[in-house]
């Protein structure tokens, strides 16, 4: 038995060197795991970092890129990516906002009107002081561009999260 171990246990290093990765093959599962919950790049803006500043806000996770640095300007602008599901509660701007949509599949709602699907390339004009949500449909990543409009004054009332029914329903 010693014999047979003291045999094995070269061959078994001279097989790692002569065929690359032989004894790797977890290692390299365990990197595959780890790139795989990376967020996907699905627009050519930024994906930005996780959004934790506001997640108390959203259900599920999204991720915050500013694009606009010149407060002179005063044209505040980010893309915002949401993970597959995620979306954020209700809420509503005194200021509207603006939304366009640069990738992925996703959803906006009013209070008290059907959802809207939105693909790359719509654009949501939400008027000042409208309850809405907006995120990502169940099955797609989802990143739009929001627009903050009229800045000086704008701010943001958040409300209750959207139920899973509310979602379920919307998404159908």
């Amino acid at each position: 038995m010693k014999k047979i171990i003291f045999l094995l246990t070269p061959l078994l290093f001279v097989s790692s060197l002569i065929i690359p990765g032989a004894c790797s093959s977890s290692i390299n599962n365990q990197n595959k795991n780890k790139m795989d919950t990376t967020v996907p790049k699905i627009s050519a803006f930024p994906t930005g970092e996780e959004n934790t500043g506001f997640s108390q806000y959203f259900t599920g996770k999204s991720y915050r890129a500013v694009l606009t640095q010149n407060k002179d300007l005063n044209v505040p602008m980010s893309n915002i990516t949401f993970e597959p599901g995620c979306r954020n509660n209700w809420h509503s701007h005194s200021g509207g906002q603006i939304l366009i949509v640069v990738g992925g599949v996703g959803y906006y709602q009013e209070r008290g009107k059907a959802a809207r699907r939105l693909t790359e390339g719509d654009v949501v004009e939400i008027a000042p002081n409208v309850e809405h949500w907006h995120g990502a449909a169940p099955d797609s990543w989802f990143s739009h561009l929001g627009i903050e409009c009229n800045p000086q004054t704008n701010k943001n009332t958040w409300l209750e999260p959207v139920t899973d029914e509310e979602y379920k329903a919307a998404v159908k």
